[in-house]
């Protein structure tokens, strides 16, 4: 790993950032400061199964990237500051997580230096990727569509495309272009039944960084948030599966090439 400054024991950068196209997968760690960790009473199988498990495996198909370590459960890298750490059930799903109920206000604090620690080891470098011209950041996330138990249905395919592309801000008018090509790339990888079922913002269309990275750096940054189908692992038993996981790294990866032809057209 490269150490440009702004590194922690939650977040480092791998790569030289020269960019342009960078990736993130905020909600792939798994770990918790040892406080946090004492005060939690959720149960861990049931916190891997909401966090974004392997993701940092996918988006590892680009070069320059961020590493985040914890988990959303100690500070949620895409909600806005106010709502980046779950106090109390209503912050999460309805979800118990706290041995007296909320979070004190000195584990809060705590949480969100891990937050700050994140955004301001981000934005340095992404403040020297913007002086150079357009960038892509690949947000990576995964999500479940096995909700109604392991023996249960999985989701309607029609409703949980296997990769979800959010665009909900990214500036249509320059970048549309760009976001065709990604989705048309992404698509041509074959699911063992056919194209690569990807399609815009059916049910995630970005939240937090993508607004901070459109906000921060407008016509010049654009953000894809990507959720992927946990498909590549058993969202129940958390069991992974290399061949569909090393598939939607392939997908990823022949999205670059486009990608980076894009953005020469707009520099």
């Amino acid at each position: 790993m490269t150490d440009l400054g702004g590194t922690s024991d939650a977040v480092a950068f791998e790569g030289q950032w020269r960019g342009p196209v960078v990736a993130t997968s905020v909600h792939a760690g798994h770990g918790l400061r040892p406080e946090i960790a004492d005060a939690m009473v959720l149960d861990e199988a049931e916190r891997f199964r909401e966090e974004d498990p392997f993701t940092d495996r996918i988006a590892s198909v680009v070069e320059d990237r961020v590493i985040t370590t914890r988990s959303r459960f100690e500070a949620d890298l895409n909600r806005p500051r106010r709502e980046a750490v779950y106090r109390s059930p209503e912050d999460c799903w309805g979800l118990d997580v706290w041995r007296e109920g909320t979070l004190s206000d000195e584990l809060f604090e705590g949480s969100l230096a891990t937050y700050d620690a994140f955004y301001d080891g981000l934005a340095p470098r992404l403040d020297a990727l913007a002086e150079r011209g357009p960038f892509v950041l690949l947000d990576v996330h995964s999500y479940n569509h096995r909700r109604d138990g392991a023996d249960e249905p999985p989701a309607p395919a029609a409703d949980n495309p296997e990769v979800n592309v959010g665009t909900g801000s990214v500036d249509d008018d320059l970048f549309g272009p760009l976001v065709e090509r990604f989705v048309s790339d992404i698509r041509r990888t074959s699911s063992g039944s056919g194209p690569l079922d990807a399609r815009e913002n059916v049910a995630f269309e970005g939240r937090n960084l993508a607004w901070w990275v459109h906000d921060r750096y407008p016509r010049v940054g654009c953000v894809l948030a990507l959720e992927f189908k946990k498909t590549f692992m058993d969202e129940w038993t958390g069991e992974l599966d290399e061949a569909r996981l090393g598939a939607a790294q392939e997908a990823l990866a022949g999205t670059l090439p486009g990608l980076r032809e894009e953005l020469e057209k707009l520099r």
